[in-house]
């Protein structure tokens, strides 16, 4: 018996190695090739990566493992990592008055689209994904909010249509917001709270601030940075609502999920250990990497077509809720700044 035990131990790595390698390689090219093309993020290139290939070519059965693992295990991975790039001293200096208008941006902003995904006829967990990624931070709040309420992929047609919602409506943000700036007579400074507080990928964030010039990108990121801390409050919130929901079943999530505990234990030591810069910055490339491998994965997973039969209703609820998550901002900027 332990000699079966043995030998069927290597076949499940090895089918597990494909798909992982695949990933891993993907984001490993996309980082490299971001630097080349300005406003365009390593995460949005292993999305878009994801999505040609799954469109253009057959991808051989023997990576399916090793994409389920990346797209589920690295990316929790990534998000606790992302946890590094977070000190508390920096966010606690926007001052009270910023960080209330970051909380209810964020609010504002799920609530705001459930709700308006309930009019528009959307069904209510595709819903969810599109608040929780265009009101924290993107990509990575679909897939941690999709990894709260649906930890066995049954539903991944939604994460992936949140996704690809996401990097559309995000990367138009880069060149929408800097000209809505303009026409309002922003100041820089005023026009990086803005952004910070609107655009979803920090990715995205870093370009629009570099085109608003000034001291615009360094706030922006600090706001934007804050809106991904209220990440770990948010899925608290949504694991403790399906605890509630499976209690009957038995089926009990923890209150807290790991990969969120994991994201805080990273906060608090990025703002209370003396981390090497050479830890942070290597943190970085890792968290990167991990979460470019998750994208690719989430990106394989698009099918033009079917993304097309959604119909038009989700496009509407995206492009409702990046206007809704704008304006929270901009009414809150405006009235700390």
């Amino acid at each position: 018996m332990a000699q079966t035990l043995t030998t069927a131990a290597p076949p499940a790595r090895r089918t597990l190695a494909p798909g992982l390698l695949l990933c891993l390689a993907v984001a490993v090219a996309a980082q490299l090739v971001a630097p080349f093309l300005p406003g365009v993020s390593a995460l949005i290139l292993a999305i878009v990566a994801g999505i040609v290939v799954a469109n253009t070519v057959q991808l051989p059965s023997s990576v399916t493992a090793g994409k389920v693992f990346s797209a589920k295990k690295l990316l929790r991975a990534g998000i606790v990592l992302l946890g590094l790039q977070l000190v508390l001293g920096d966010i606690l200096a926007l001052g009270v008055p910023m960080l209330l208008v970051v909380a209810a941006i964020v609010a504002g902003g799920i609530l705001g689209t459930v709700a308006l995904g309930r009019l528009l006829g959307v069904a209510p967990r595709l819903s969810l994904l599109i608040a929780c990624g265009f009101s924290i931070c993107g990509a990575a709040a679909v897939a941690a909010a999709a990894g709260v309420t649906d930890p066995e992929d049954e539903h991944e047609e939604d994460t992936v249509t949140a996704v690809a919602l996401v990097v559309l409506c995000g990367t138009a943000m880069i060149a929408l917001l800097p000209a809505a700036s303009a026409l309002l007579g922003l100041a820089p400074g005023t026009a990086g709270l803005w952004a910070g507080g609107s655009i979803h990928e920090i990715a995205q964030v870093v370009a629009a601030g570099g085109v608003l010039g000034g001291g615009a990108l360094a706030v922006a990121v600090v706001v934007k940075l804050a809106r991904i801390l209220m990440l770990a409050p948010v899925m608290a919130v949504l694991s403790t609502r399906e605890r509630r929901r499976g209690g009957a079943e038995g089926a009990r999530p923890p209150l807290v999920p790991l990969f969120v505990l994991g994201f805080l234990a990273m906060v608090l030591m990025r703002s209370f250990l003396p981390l090497p810069d050479l830890v942070v910055d290597a943190g970085a490339v890792l968290q990167t990497t991990l979460l470019g491998a998750a994208m690719f994965a989430l990106g394989t997973g698009v099918r033009l077509r079917a993304l097309l039969r959604v119909g038009a209703r989700p496009f509407a609820l995206a492009t409702a809720s990046t206007l809704l998550v704008a304006a929270l901002a901009l009414l809150g900027v405006l009235l700390v700044a």
